[in-house]
């Protein structure tokens, strides 16, 4: 039985050796931290594999095998940090409440919880341009996830009376679009009006919207 091997190369800083792991014993979650820490650093356009693979401590051919870009990399980092930004708001919400109450009650926090959140800051005041394609072109595997949420608290709210009856997908693709545009919008939109006030105007939008 052949012993593990470990490569040692230089933390980039001149200072004591990382030790590198063998590419099958790295977490995908390792990768990814890593390059969270980088985008936290220097945003999305300076962060590059080599310094993601540095952060993490590995080979940039371990990182090559499992992410052929930059691109492919931080769609998954993405993906893990909305994907559990939009389970932990989710998980928030009184399950007791109607469904049109859920439904508001999730589309304020959400927006609460990602004009918050350090990584989509970071991207949107160092590198806006790069979310334009998912306003423009097409919807990303979050704003999908986050309204397959949606579909199914709008099907509860058909079934107990909350929500207008309309087509589900339509009026779920609705809400995700209005939501969006508060969290995209949010900083400049919230300079000469208080956050609060506009989270009540929201909330109060949502809830007329859904109204039977």
């Amino acid at each position: 039985m052949k012993a593990d091997r470990h490569t040692i190369a230089w933390n980039g800083r001149g200072s004591a050796p990382v030790d590198r792991v063998p590419t099958s014993r790295v977490p995908d979650d390792v990768l990814l931290d890593a390059a969270r820490t980088c985008v936290l650093t220097t945003g999305v356009r300076r962060t590059t594999l080599t310094e993601i693979a540095r952060t993490a401590g590995v080979s940039r051919m371990t990182l090559y095998r499992r992410f052929p870009d930059v691109r492919s990399l931080l769609a998954a980092l993405m993906t893990r940090e909305f994907g559990a930004l939009l389970r932990r708001v989710t998980a928030e919400i009184d399950t007791a409440l109607p469904a049109r109450r859920r439904l508001v009650e999730l589309g304020v926090a959400a927006v609460r919880a990602l004009t918050t959140d350090p990584l989509l800051r970071t991207v949107l005041d160092k590198d806006a341009e790069l979310l334009l394609p998912y306003v423009t072109e097409r919807l990303g595997s979050t704003q999908l996830l986050a309204e397959d949420v949606v579909g199914g608290l709008i099907l509860a709210g058909h079934a107990d009376g909350s929500v207008r009856r309309g087509e589900p997908e339509s009026q779920a693709r609705a809400l995700l679009l209005t939501v969006q545009s508060f969290v995209l919008s949010w900083r400049p939109a919230t300079k000469d009006v208080p956050d609060e006030t506009l989270l009540d105007e929201l909330r109060h939008l949502l809830d007329r919207s859904l109204m039977p």
